[in-house]
Order: C-alpha cells, then sequence, then structure tokens
C-alpha cells in the first residue's frame, strides 16, 4: 500500500497536480512510527525562452493584422484617402521588418509589456498626431489604429513575460515608494508632456511649416502649425498625445531609474583619481563614468529616441501618400528631439548623485 501511496504522489507531482500530504506507514508491529508528513510541490511547465519569443511574435502579428482589419471596416477605410496606393510589397516588408526588430529589441532587452506599449506610442504616436491634425482623419480613427499598435506590442509580453520589479512594484524593489506614488507619477508625467508640448511648440514656429510646404505633397492644411500657440497645436489632439507621451516616458524611462539601486561600480567611479589613473583608464571614465541610473536613463532614452525616429520616418514616408523622405527625416527629428529632452530631464529630477 505505501509504495502505491508514493507512485501516486511521483504521478501527481508530475503533472503539476495539486500538492498532496501524504502519511507515514505503519509499523508491522502495530506501533505507529513517529508522523512524519511530505509536502508535494507542483511543478509548472514553462515553454523556453525562444518558443515564448516565437509566440509573443505571432501574437503580436496576428493582433495587429486582426485590429487592423477591424478599424478599416469600422471606419469604411478612411485611411485609404491618404495612405500610399498598394503596389510593390517593399513598404510592407519595411514595416514588418520595423516591428519584428522592435519585438525582438524588446525581448533581448529584457522588456515588459508596459515598456513595449510606450515604445509602440513612441514609434506611432507622431503619425497619428500628423494624421489627425493636418489630414483630416477623424481623431477616433487615428486614436484606434494608435490603440491597436500598443495592444499588440503591450498583450502578448504581458502574457508571455512577467513584468519587471519597477512596473510590479513588487516589495524589495529599491525606492518603491516613489514609484507608487500618485502625486509622483502625476507631477512627472506633466513635466514630460510639458517637454513635449514646449518642442511641438517651438518647431511648429520655426520649422515645420516650411518644411510641409515643401516636403508633403498634397498635404490639406498647415494651419495648425502656422497658428501654433503655447501648449497645442490648438486641438485637444495635441494635449492628448502630448499627455500620453508624457505617461510613456515616464513608464520607460523614470521609473527604471528610480528603481535602480547603487552599484559597487558607482563607489569606484566616485573614488577614481585621474592623477594615478592611466590614460586608458581616464577616457574610459570621461565617456562612460556615469552611474548606474545615469547609463540607465541614456540607454533607455536612446531607445526611445531610436524608435521615435525610425518608426516616424517610416509610417509617414511609406504610408502617408506625398509624404518625401527628407520631410519625415524632419518631422522624425522633432519627435526624436522631444524625447531626448524629455529624457534628460527625467534623469535631471529623479536620479541621485
Amino acid at each position: 500500500m505505501g509504495r502505491t501511496e508514493e507512485a501516486s504522489a511521483e504521478a501527481l507531482s508530475a503533472v503539476g497536480g495539486p500538492a498532496a500530504t501524504w502519511p507515514a506507514k505503519t509499523a508491522p508491529s502495530g506501533r505507529s512510527e513517529p508522523v512524519e508528513t511530505r509536502t508535494l510541490s507542483p511543478r509548472r511547465a514553462r515553454l523556453p525562452g525562444p518558443a515564448r519569443f516565437t509566440l509573443a511574435v505571432v501574437l503580436s502579428f496576428a493582433l495587429s493584422s486582426l485590429g487592423r482589419s477591424f478599424v478599416d471596416y469600422a471606419t469604411q477605410n478612411e485611411m485609404s484617402s491618404i495612405a500610399v496606393e498598394a503596389g510593390s510589397k517593399p513598404e510592407l516588408y519595411a514595416l514588418a521588418a520595423w516591428k519584428l526588430f522592435g519585438l525582438a529589441l524588446g525581448w533581448a532587452g529584457d522588456y515588459d509589456g508596459y515598456d513595449l506599449a510606450a515604445l509602440s506610442l513612441f514609434s506611432h504616436g507622431p503619425a497619428t498626431f500628423l494624421v489627425s491634425v493636418f489630414y483630416g482623419i477623424r481623431a477616433q480613427t487615428a486614436g484606434a489604429y494608435l490603440g491597436v499598435d500598443v495592444v499588440s506590442a503591450f498583450l502578448p509580453f504581458l502574457l508571455l513575460r512577467r513584468l519587471s520589479g519597477a512596473h510590479s512594484a513588487a516589495p524589495g524593489t529599491p525606492d518603491r515608494e516613489i514609484v507608487i506614488d500618485r502625486g509622483i507619477q502625476l507631477l512627472t508625467s506633466l513635466q514630460s508632456a510639458l517637454v513635449y508640448s514646449v518642442v511641438l511648440f517651438l518647431a511648429s514656429r520655426y520649422l515645420l511649416p516650411n518644411t510641409m510646404v515643401l516636403y508633403f505633397t498634397g498635404i490639406p492644411t498647415i494651419r495648425p502649425a502656422a497658428e501654433a500657440v503655447f501648449l497645442g497645436f490648438g486641438s485637444p489632439v495635441s494635449q492628448v498625445l502630448s499627455l500620453l507621451f508624457g505617461v510613456a516616458a515616464r513608464t520607460f524611462i523614470f521609473t527604471p531609474l528610480v528603481t535602480t539601486p547603487w552599484m559597487p561600480q558607482d563607489q569606484k567611479n566616485a573614488e577614481f583619481d585621474p592623477v594615478s589613473a592611466t590614460l586608458g583608464q581616464t577616457l574610459a571614465w570621461n565617456l562612460w563614468g556615469y552611474t548606474t541610473q545615469t547609463k540607465v536613463t541614456l540607454r533607455r532614452t536612446a531607445v526611445a529616441m531610436l524608435f521615435t525616429a525610425v518608426g516616424t520616418f517610416l509610417n509617414t514616408a511609406l504610408v502617408i501618400r506625398g509624404v518625401e523622405p527628407y520631410g519625415a527625416a524632419v518631422y522624425a527629428g522633432v519627435w526624436s528631439t522631444a524625447a531626448l529632452l524629455t529624457g534628460l530631464s527625467l534623469r535631471y529630477v529623479g536620479a541621485s548623485e
């Protein structure tokens, strides 16, 4: 009977069944041996990393395709009025390759679902702003496409990769009280949104009108840029998108920054003596002798700039009819500059010296 119970326990453990407690065997003499218990912990099967990444890619592309098809149907394909005519497929291949690169970079960089959602907003938000404010596409339609892009990046990583300690505010996370403080979340988001608003305001006054006239062939109007007012282009779309970018910057840059602990290398950098150091050590210290928090900020700001620049260029030059590559590059540069200044401002208020 004892062998049968042990075999049953092993079978339950092998299939991941519920934990069970088995009594000790009874001695042949009839005397009870000391009671012992054994807890069998369930074993949870886990897909290997490459399989989970492949599944995340398939799920992301499927959600994007289904979501866009649904929005096309619900809006009677409103975007077709300004979209590039479908011919040869290099544009589609380029956009698909960029999406795949983003997913691969997020997986290799150990980003979670919130990070991917922020990067998707950086990549697709500027084009959403352009078509809704300057090309006459309804804000609901443009926002629906943006929502599809964000969800298709967020959901697969949410399902297949755990949240980071910073975003889950797990106990033991450094400076956890800062991450969960609603007031700080609000203020840092508003600060980031303000940086975006100021950059867009200045660009609209001194750069965008001429660029749009010369390199955005067929654009219906440039009045929102030429008549820009501080903190927006006179449209609720600008304020909403600025706030969304502010939340994304806080999520992607500020939260990982403040939850990065002080490392032993930081102490070594603080004690660096240029008098006794070699030339190579001095150069290395000057180029990368920052605190760990600053390095996290610089890396994530660079990634945010990359996604903003490349994503905006591709989603304007390859998708919107009449946009020339130079005009798309200038427009992408404006948003990439905003990402840079936002990252630096968040480092200023968030990093400890």
